[in-house]
C-alpha cells in the first residue's frame, strides 16, 4: 500500500471556487446543484481546438504499402455488401474531432449519446458499430426569464460560437437567441455525472446549475443497464423582484447525421404517472435498422407547471417552425396545455426534420431557490447485427421490448434519480476523500470510464431472440403489442445458436464493447487484457461472462478461409486451442476474429493473456463453479503454446513478425513481452490447478516455469532491464516500456514474483528514467520503445508511440513494487497530455496512443480503462483473496471422450511431446 508522505506530494488541479465564486457555489449548495469539490472543469468559452492525427513517416508508408492495398481492397468489398470493415483508415469523418467532449448520456450497452463540455449532443451510437460525430443543433436547453416591467432575457444555454451553426442546415435554429458567451458559465464532469454552472448568465439576479445523472451504478445489473439520463436544474434569484422562469428542452426526432432527412418520423405527446409528461419522437431508421423512440420530459408539481409542443420544423414549409415555437418561448414562456391532445403526428416528408419541445415554468422568489427537472430516453430495444440475429437489449427483461418502454423509462428516472445519486457517492466518496491520492488522480479515474458508456457496448437480454435477422425491423413504429413490463421469459427460444454459446451462468446477460470506434472489433482481447480491471471491480460477473465467451471460444474452431491483410496468406479463421482475438464484428459470438491483418493463432500473448485474465478474475471473486467451468480451456490454451518453443528450452519464441498486441512492431525469438507474460501464464495455470485439485498439472507447470525463466533470464537480461528480444536487429536492446506486463499480473492477482524483486525495480525504473522521463520531462507518459542511448526507437509506428492503457499499467505495476512516485508521475503524463487544459484536448475521448508531438492515434479506445488496474494495486485486500481450497478429489470433470477430442484436435497442430505429458486432460486419474 502506498505510503501517505510520498502520495501528499501531488500536483495541485482546479477548485470549484477557482472557475465559480464562492458565494455562487454557497447559494447552488442546496438540492446538490452546487458541483463537487474533485471534478474535471472548463469554462464554456474555452476554446475547442481540432486534434491533430498522427501521420505514418515515408518509411512507414513504404513498407506498408502493400498491406494498404489489400486493406483498401477488403474495405472496399465489405461496403458492397452493407458491411463497415473491423478496420478502415481511409474513411474519415466530415466533422473533424475537436477538443470538446464531455460526459455521455445513459447506462450501459442501449446505445449511447454524447454531450460535450458547451451542451451540444453529438456522437451519436445507436446502431452498433457506427458513430455519428456531428452534434445535433437543435437539441438543446434554453432558458427564458422576466421580471416586473419589461426585465427580459432569453438565450439557449451554450455558447453562440458552436461551429454547428455555420452550417446552412441550422437556418430553424439561428433565429433563435443565441447570447450565452461562456466566460461565467462553467462545466464540472466527475463521471457518471457532470454539472454546468451558469453564475449571472443570461440574467445577471439569476444563479443556475444544471446537474447531468445517468445510472451508471457499480455492481447494479438492472439499472445500469439502462438507456435514460436526468438533468436537474437548480434555480437561484438573487435579485428583487420575483422572476418567471421557463426552461425550455428541444429535441430532433434524428440520432444523427443526416437520419432526420429520410422521412417517416412521427411525434406524440404523453401524460405519465406522477406529473411526468412530455413528447415520444418515433424514429424510423434508415437501412432497415431497427427503430428508436426518444422521450423528453419534465416533472410537474405544485410549483411547476410542464407543457408541450409536440412538432415544430426546421424550415418556413413547417405547420410550426423553429422561429415561431422560439417567438412563443420568449412571449408566453409556455406553450398552449391543449397540445397535449394533438395525438400522433403525421409523418415527416423526405428531407424534413420534425421537432419536439418540452417547457417547465416556474416562479422564484426574490432570494428564492426552485428546482426543475428534465430526463431524456431513447427506447431501442432490438440490436441487430449485420451478418447474424437481432437481439433484445438488456434493458428490455426490466421494461419490456415496446418502443413506448420510453415513458416509463423516463418516469423512473425522475423518480428514482436520488437513489441513483446516493448509491453513486457512496461508491465514489471513499477515494474522492482519501488525502493521500493526487487530485488529478481521482478525477482521471472515474472519468476514464466513460468508455464504459461511448465505446460501443451491447449489453443484450440472453434469455430472449429474438427476431429472426429477416424481419422488418421498421414495420411498426408505434406497435404496442408488447406491454411494457412484459414476463421477458415469454420470448422465442433462440434459433440458430449454439445454447452452450449463449449460456448465461452469471445472470447478467451478454456484454460487448468495442475496441475503440475506429477498430470495429468486439472484446478485442488482447486489450481487454489491460481494461478488464475497470469491469472486475466494478461489474465483475460481465468480467466473468466474458471470460466464459473467450474460454467457450478456445474450444471452437471455424474452418472458413481467411485472407491476411499484412502479407497476403490465406489461413483459417478460428484454430481450436487458440484464443480468440475478439468476439467478432458483424456476426459476434458465432463469426469470431474479424480482425484480419494477422494470423492471430499464430499470435504469441493471446493464449497467455487468457490464463493471466482466468487466474486472476478467479482469485480475485473466489468463485469455483467459474474457475471448474473454464479449466478444460485452460488446459487447451496451455497446450497450444507448445508449438512455439522450438527449441525444446521450455521458452516460447516469436517467429520475425508481429505476432503479439503491437501489431507493426516485429519480434525475434525470446521476447520480453511474450516471453513474461509466457512465464507468468505458467505460474497462474499452476496456482488455477492447485485449486482446482489437479496438483500433477501444477508440478508440471512450475518445472516448465523453472527452465523456462532461466533461459528468459539468460537470453534476455542485460544488467538493467531485459532486452526487448534475441534477436540482433537494431531494435533488440530497445526498452520497452511494456516488458514486466507478466509480472504485473503476477503481483495483481497476488502470486509470487516472477523474478529477483532487485531485477524488478531495476527494470521499472530503466523505464522510468528512459521512457518515461526522457519524453518531455515526464509529462507525456510511457513512449513503449527507447533505445539505451536515450534515442526514442522510431522502427515502426508502434514503437515511438506512447499508448495510454499500457502507462496506466506500467504505473500500476510500479505501484505493486511500492514505487509510488515514480508510478504517479509516470500516469500523470497522461493527465497533462490528455486531460488538462495545457494538453491536446483529449478529454473523454482517450486514444490508444499518441506520439511525442501529441498526435494522436485512435480516439475513444479500450485500453486506457487500465488507470482502474492503479486503483486494484492501491487497493491489495481484494486482489490477495485466497481462493477457496477443495479437496483433491473434488475435481473439475468432463467426459474423458470429449477431451481426447480435443487433445487430438490441438496436438495435430503441436506435435512434439510437450512438459504437459499425455495426462494433461486425464481427469480422473
Amino acid at each position: 500500500m502506498p505510503s501517505g508522505n510520498l502520495l501528499s506530494r501531488k500536483r495541485r488541479s482546479w477548485r470549484a471556487n477557482e472557475f465559480v465564486s464562492r458565494s455562487t457555489l454557497q447559494l447552488l449548495d442546496f438540492d446538490d446543484g452546487s458541483p463537487p469539490e474533485h471534478a474535471w472543469r472548463r469554462k464554456l468559452s474555452s476554446h475547442a481546438n481540432r486534434l491533430k492525427e498522427f501521420n505514418v513517416t515515408f518509411r512507414e508508408a513504404i513498407r506498408m504499402m502493400k498491406l494498404g492495398l489489400r486493406l483498401w481492397s477488403y474495405i472496399r468489398e465489405e461496403a458492397s455488401h452493407g458491411r463497415k470493415a473491423p478496420i478502415d483508415p481511409f474513411t474519415r469523418e466530415s466533422n473533424r474531432p475537436s477538443a470538446s467532449q464531455g460526459v455521455p448520456l445513459g447506462g450501459m450497452g442501449s446505445g449511447s449519446i454524447s454531450r460535450g463540455f458547451r451542451g451540444e449532443f453529438k456522437h451519436w451510437q445507436i446502431t452498433p458499430g457506427y458513430c455519428e460525430m456531428s452534434p445535433v443543433m437543435a437539441n438543446q436547453f434554453s432558458i427564458f426569464v422576466s421580471r416586473g416591467g419589461n426585465k427580459k432575457y432569453a438565450s439557449v444555454l451554450a455558447p453562440g460560437q458552436l461551429d454547428g451553426l455555420k452550417k446552412s442546415s441550422d437556418d430553424g435554429i439561428s433565429s433563435w437567441d443565441w447570447k450565452l458567451k461562456g466566460d461565467r458559465s462553467t462545466y464540472h464532469a466527475l463521471f457518471p455525472r457532470a454539472w454546468t454552472v451558469y453564475d449571472g448568465e443570461p440574467d445577471p439576479e439569476l444563479k443556475v446549475s444544471c446537474r447531468q445523472i445517468s445510472p451508471f451504478i457499480p455492481h447494479n445489473y438492472q439499472e445500469s443497464s439502462l438507456p435514460t439520463t436526468v438533468f436537474v436544474y437548480t434555480l437561484v434569484n438573487t435579485g428583487k423582484e420575483r422572476a418567471k422562469v421557463s426552461l425550455l428542452m428541444t429535441w430532433a426526432n434524428s440520432i444523427g447525421g443526416l437520419s432526420h432527412h429520410t422521412g417517416g418520423h412521427v411525434n406524440e405527446p404523453f401524460i405519465g404517472e406522477n406529473g411526468v409528461s412530455g413528447v415520444l419522437l418515433h424514429h424510423k431508421t434508415a437501412n432497415n435498422n431497427p427503430p428508436v423512440t426518444f422521450a423528453i420530459a419534465a416533472c410537474e408539481n405544485q410549483n411547476v407547471n410542464v407543457t408541450v409542443l409536440p412538432v415544430f420544423g426546421l424550415s418556413g414549409e413547417s405547420s410550426v417552425t423553429a422561429k415561431e415555437m422560439w417567438g412563443t418561448m420568449v412571449q408566453d414562456g409556455s406553450f398552449d396545455r391543449d397540445n397535449f391532445n394533438a395525438g400522433v403526428s403525421m409523418p415527416s416528408s423526405l428531407g424534413d426534420t420534425v421537432c419536439a419541445a418540452v417547457s417547465a415554468s416556474t416562479w422564484v422568489e426574490p432570494h428564492g431557490r426552485c428546482t426543475v427537472v428534465f430526463a431524456l430516453a431513447w427506447s431501442s430495444p432490438k440490436v441487430k447485427f449485420k451478418k447474424g440475429s437481432t437481439y433484445y437489449r438488456r434493458y428490455t427483461k426490466f421494461y419490456g421490448t415496446s418502443l413506448r418502454s420510453a415513458v416509463y423509462l423516463v418516469q423512473d428516472a425522475l423518480m428514482k434519480y436520488k437513489q441513483w445519486e446516493e448509491a453513486i457517492d457512496k461508491w465514489q466518496y471513499p477515494i474522492l476523500n482519501d488525502e493521500r491520492l493526487p487530485e488529478w488522480y481521482k478525477i482521471t479515474l472515474f472519468n476514464e470510464l466513460y468508455f464504459l458508456v461511448a465505446g460501443g457496448t451491447i449489453w443484450i437480454d440472453s434469455e430472449s431472440l429474438l427476431v429472426d435477422a429477416d424481419n422488418k425491423s421498421n414495420s411498426s413504429l408505434l406497435d404496442d403489442s408488447d406491454s411494457p413490463l412484459q414476463d421477458s421469459n415469454s420470448t422465442v427460444p433462440l434459433v440458430g445458436f449454439d445454447p452452450h454459446e449463449i449460456d448465461d451462468k452469471e445472470n447478467v446477460g451478454k456484454f460487448l464493447y468495442m475496441e475503440g470506434i475506429e477498430y470495429f472489433m468486439w472484446c478485442t482481447y488482447d486489450v481487454h487484457f489491460y481494461a478488464s480491471f475497470a469491469l472486475l471491480d466494478l461489474f465483475p460477473k460481465i468480467e466473468l461472462s466474458i471470460q466464459r465467451d473467450f474460454a467457450r471460444a478456445v474450444l471452437r474452431e471455424d474452418n472458413t478461409r481467411v485472407r491476411f491483410l499484412a502479407d497476403g496468406t490465406w489461413g483459417t479463421r478460428k484454430v481450436m486451442g487458440a484464443v480468440a482475438h475478439d468476439l467478432g464484428a458483424h456476426h459476434p459470438w458465432h463469426e469470431l476474429n474479424a480482425y484480419n491483418i494477422h494470423d492471430t493463432s499464430r499470435w504469441k500473448d493471446l493464449n497467455p493473456k487468457f490464463v493471466l485474465q482466468i487466474y486472476r478474475d478467479f482469485s480475485a471473486t473466489g468463485d469455483m463453479s467459474f474457475g471448474k467451468d473454464v479449466w478444460p480451456a485452460v488446459c487447451t490454451a496451455m497446450e497450444y503454446m507448445e508449438q512455439f518453443d522450438h527449441d525444446g528450452d521450455s521458452m516460447i519464441e516469436n517467429d520475425g513478425f508481429p505476432d503479439q498486441t503491437y501489431d507493426a512492431w516485429t519480434v525475434q525469438g525470446v521476447s520480453a513481452y511474450c516471453g513474461c507474460l509466457w512465464l507468468a501464464a505458467l505460474q497462474a495455470a499452476a496456482a488455477l490447478a492447485r485449486s482446482l485439485g489437479h496438483g500433477d498439472y501444477a508440478e508440471r507447470c512450475m518445472i516448465r516455469f523453472v527452465k523456462a525463466k532461466s533461459v528468459f533470464e539468460a537470453r534476455l537480461w542485460n544488467g538493467s532491464y531485459f532486452n526487448y528480444d534475441s534477436g540482433t536487429s537494431y531494435s533488440s536492446r530497445s526498452i520497452q516500456a511494456d516488458q514486466l506486463a507478466g509480472q504485473w499480473y503476477n503481483a495483481s492477482s497476488g502470486l509470487p514474483p516472477l523474478f529477483d524483486e532487485d531485477r524488478i525495480k531495476c527494470t521499472l525504473q530503466k523505464i522510468f528514467d528512459y521512457n518515461v522521463m526522457r519524453v518531455k520531462g515526464g509529462r507525456m507518459g510511457a513512449v513503449n520503445g527507447m533505445h539505451p542511448n536515450g534515442k526514442v526507437d522510431e522502427t515502426c509506428m508502434q514503437s515511438r508511440e506512447i499508448w495510454t492503457g499500457v502507462t496506466y499499467s506500467l504505473a500500476a505495476n510500479m505501484l505493486l513494487h511500492g514505487m509510488e512516485h515514480q508510478a504517479f508521475k509516470t500516469a500523470e503524463g497522461i493527465y497533462i497530455a490528455g486531460w488538462s487544459e495545457e494538453g491536446y484536448g483529449y478529454w473523454f475521448q482517450t486514444p490508444e496512443a499518441w506520439t511525442v508531438d501529441g498526435h494522436y492515434r485512435s480516439l475513444i479506445y479500450m485500453r486506457p480503462l487500465a488507470i482502474w488496474a492503479m486503483q486494484w494495486a492501491l487497493s491489495p485486500t481484494r486482489s490477495l483473496i485466497e481462493p477457496p481450497k477443495v479437496n483433491t478429489m473434488d475435481r473439475a470433470h468432463i467426459a474423458p471422450g470429449k477431451f481426447q477430442f480435443l487433445q487430438d484436435s490441438v496436438r495435430k497442430m503441436t506435435p512434439k511431446n510437450g512438459c504437459f505429458g499425455n495426462t494433461v486432460f486425464d481427469w480422473d486419474s
